[in-house]
């Protein structure tokens, strides 16, 4: 049976143990959930509960049988394009409903798998099914996305993102006029009670910081240019919903449902534009970016269009 050991960083000190683990190991928070029940994972040889906090003392042990479902199956997207690529990295053009890395609860096409179709390699860092990881997008948001593909890139790139060196850069389209058309939220970001997949404003929950500006208004929204400090599940949509500027095409978090079928959206209008860093070996400044894709210039060009 495969075991993981794992020390606790201080930024999940105090964390819910379930969430914790989960971004500590790369399963998912209900396979962890089930492991729990089952009693395999334990802090310094007590057994942990999911709502237990992670404590500042005593290794973590994490137990499981592994699963096929996890392996990286190679697939290929032929949507998803290759924007950049060198013996150490590989920037991907990720288009909607691909995954970064296989999770139990997801059976579609994966980034790993396109790339392992392709014949691509990456760096053996990480769990097995999340291998040269080094950011992810929702399977809902298109854009550009970094794998690591040498040990070095992989080290290197996993410090950069803690360190906030790499540069995103988003689009987005919301509802309404925010006000100031420019400025930063500062809000913690945690899971919502009762809700294992949506997240909100809550207290206690990790430091998050977006900035926003305006890029273009229209009479029912605004198109804003968004760079991100930090890197939490939802961030944007969460950060923009609780200013009372949901995006366009995301229910989820207050999208007008009908706005969205009006301007064929059947995603949230988000899109990864640019990313701007230090290359993680030779130490190169790099910018790659990357327009929208269809579906989103569609939806911009009926906001455009007064008639429509």
């Amino acid at each position: 049976m495969p075991s993981k050991l794992v020390s606790v960083p201080p930024e999940l000190i105090g964390q819910r143990a379930d969430t914790g683990l989960a971004e500590l190991t790369g399963l998912s928070r209900a396979r962890i959930q089930s492991l729990m029940t089952s009693g395999d994972v334990t802090q310094g040889g007590r057994p942990l509960h999911k709502s237990d906090r992670l404590e500042d003392h005593g290794l973590v042990t994490v137990y499981w049988e592994e699963e096929d479902r996890l392996a990286v199956r190679p697939l290929d997207v032929p949507d998803l394009e290759i924007a950049y690529l060198d013996d150490d990295i590989v920037i991907v053009n990720k288009p909607v409903g691909v995954v970064a890395h296989p999770a139990t609860s997801w059976t579609g096409p994966t980034v790993l798998g396109v790339l392992a179709a392709r014949g691509i390699s990456v760096a053996q860092g990480g769990p097995p099914e999340r291998q040269g990881i080094v950011q992810r997008l929702d399977v809902g948001t298109s854009g550009l996305m970094m794998v690591a593909r040498s040990e070095p890139a992989y080290s290197a790139l996993k410090q950069a993102f803690r360190d906030h060196t790499v540069h995103k850069t988003y689009q987005a389209v919301v509802h309404g006029h925010p006000d100031p058309s420019s400025g930063t939220i500062d809000a913690p970001i945690g899971r919502l009670p009762r809700a294992d997949w949506k997240f909100g404003v809550v207290a206690g929950g990790r430091p998050s910081v977006t900035h926003y500006r305006t890029l273009e208004a229209f009479a029912r929204g605004s198109l804003l240019e968004i760079h991100l400090e930090t890197g939490r599940t939802h961030q944007i949509r969460v950060h923009m919903s609780a200013r009372h500027h949901p995006l366009m095409g995301d229910p989820l978090y207050g999208g007008d449902p009908a706005l969205a079928e009006r301007l064929g959206l059947t995603r949230q209008w988000l899109h990864a534009v640019r990313l701007d860093f230090a290359h993680p070996v030779t130490g190169e400044h790099v910018i790659v970016d990357c327009e929208p894709p269809e579906d989103l210039r569609h939806a911009l060009s009926l906001l455009r269009d007064p008639q429509a």
